[in-house]
């Protein structure tokens, strides 16, 4: 503890974090760990062995000239072997939010987006660009394309190969394959059974007619037809972004 009350940060001897780096208070830097000096850590974040924080982004066309970097929020773990790249445009940052667990040999390439409390499990691959949403959980292998959205609460299977977005509160496998409503992860994050219900007729009137979601999408909007902050979330997913969305194995019946 330093003379201001605050917990010090702990590097081991042979950590490389480089000159210009900044770290919060109570930040665990593990043996043989790289921080680079484009990193920003918040507090209490902790970097296991052989994880290399901050380096050039995979991207041939990338001017190492360029000022950016990599922000990495409170409390978030990177387990051994991460990797987490810079972004590619000027002042930009390759993003990981508060709380979030990211396992062995895992690698979010330049300018992702991560939110809050995602979970990543070992050798999930992010491509460049790419956003997953607060509270998502990727499991082993996974593996999601470039540019690609993964919706809050989702829950993307172990190897799985993601190439389309995938919408809040779905669970998919395999590739693009929605198999339904991430119902484990609704109860678990204490939403109230209205709130799941509403989630799920949204669902079911989304995917029900077969035609364009997007446009089912945003006539649902406009009719104001659902109550819960979540459910209307669920449908500006559809509405936003300008890639293919997942959709289920087989027709939903309408509700």
């Amino acid at each position: 503890m330093n003379d201001r009350g605050k917990i010090t940060t702990t590097i081991h001897p042979t950590a490389l974090v480089e000159d210009g780096a900044q770290l919060g208070d109570a930040c665990i830097v593990h043996a043989h760990a790289i921080v680079g000096r484009h990193c920003i850590l918040e507090n209490e974040v902790e970097v296991h062995p052989f994880a290399v924080l901050g380096g050039p982004p995979q991207d041939l066309s990338f001017d190492s000239r360029i000022q950016s970097g990599v922000r990495i929020g409170a409390r978030t773990v990177i387990r051994e072997q991460v990797t987490v790249n810079r972004a590619t445009h000027e002042n930009g940052f390759t993003e990981i939010g508060a709380d979030c667990f990211i396992m062995t040999a895992a690698h979010v390439a330049h300018d992702c987006r991560v939110g809050r409390r995602v979970i990543m499990a070992n050798a999930v691959l992010l491509g460049g660009h790419v956003q997953i949403g607060d509270h998502a959980f990727l499991g082993g292998g996974a593996v999601v394309h470039q540019h690609g959205r993964i919706g809050e609460s989702a829950m993307i299977a172990g190897g799985s190969r993601i190439t389309e977005d995938v919408a809040p509160f779905c669970l998919c496998a395999e590739r693009n394959d929605v198999l339904g409503l991430n119902l484990v992860g609704l109860r678990r994050r204490g939403f109230t059974r209205e709130v799941v219900q509403d989630i799920k007729l949204a669902y079911r009137r989304v995917h029900a007619a077969g035609g364009n979601r997007r446009n089912a999408a945003a006539a649902l909007l406009e009719q104001k037809a659902y109550a819960s902050e979540q459910a209307r979330h669920f449908l500006e997913f559809y509405v936003g972004g300008n890639r293919r969305l997942a959709r289920p194995r087989s027709r939903v019946l309408d509700a």
